[in-house]
């Protein structure tokens, strides 16, 4: 198997195994307690993160490991892993399943392999570099909608696009589209990788929410870049588009302050 295809197993299999955990969990009645920026965290957020941990330093304990919930382990040069163990907490503690658990594999700039994993959802989307993006198994692609009149536009929610410029190009580009949902967090980017929504956008992100991102767009053919336009899994900010769309989009959206 070619380096690519190892690591394109390795993230479906950790992020199932960790999805899995956190699935347990699930309309269980959980505690919930509030971080100091005010997002939730609940026992499913940290064993599904433990049980990936565990997972990637057995096979690979030459790697580092960056997770959201126990920060940053091993050394700070060479390759590492990025884990979101439950990306849409908000989501998971209503009990809505439109949250998944995020794996990312990393070397410098570049992501070499990620994965989504929607356990309540029964959905999970791998890729690598060269290798393909593959959901359920099966090989995706993004949609060929390409006017945005025909458009599904997806955010995770209005009131996190905290500037107000950018909530106004938000709603400039919502108002172009034929859809417009929060079907949001990872579960939306899950969608347009496998050509069910069109463009999805968020205007915060942490490096273990987008690094799985970006080979899972592009091998699906789509285009993935921060509001500035920027070709990057790093900026901060998210556009996911088709591919042909995103010219329109970035028009719209440009990087209004």
């Amino acid at each position: 198997m070619t380096d690519s295809t190892v690591l394109l197993e390795a993230v479906a299999e950790v992020a199932r195994l960790a999805g899995a955990e956190a699935l347990r969990h699930f309309r269980a009645g959980v505690a919930v307690e509030y971080k100091g920026d005010g997002s939730p965290v609940t026992i499913a957020d940290r064993s599904a993160e433990e049980t990936a941990r565990r997972w990637i330093a057995a096979r690979f304990p030459g790697d580092a490991i960056l997770g959201e919930e126990f920060g940053f382990e091993g050394k700070a040069e060479g390759r590492r892993w990025l884990i979101d163990p439950i990306d849409g907490t908000k989501s998971f503690v209503a009990g809505a399943p439109l949250w998944g658990t995020l794996v990312a594999v990393v070397e410098g700039e570049e992501v070499l392999a990620g994965a989504i994993d929607c356990a309540a959802a029964g959905e999970r989307v791998a890729a690598a570099r060269g290798a393909g993006a593959w959901c359920n198994g099966v090989r995706c692609r993004v949609s060929t909608v390409a006017s945005l009149s025909s458009a599904t536009v997806l955010t995770t929610e209005e009131r996190f696009l905290e500037r107000p410029r950018r909530r106004e190009a938000w709603r400039t580009l919502a108002a172009h589209a034929r859809v417009v949902r929060t079907w949001g967090d990872c579960f939306g980017y899950l969608l347009v990788a496998s050509g069910r929504a069109d463009v999805m956008v968020d205007d915060r992100m942490n490096p273990w929410d987008s690094a799985c991102l970006f080979p899972i767009i592009e091998e699906a053919g789509g285009t993935l870049t921060d509001w500035k336009g920027r070709r990057t899994a790093f900026g901060g900010d998210t556009i996911a588009t088709n591919g042909v769309l995103g010219p329109s989009v970035r028009a719209i959206l440009g990087d209004p302050a």
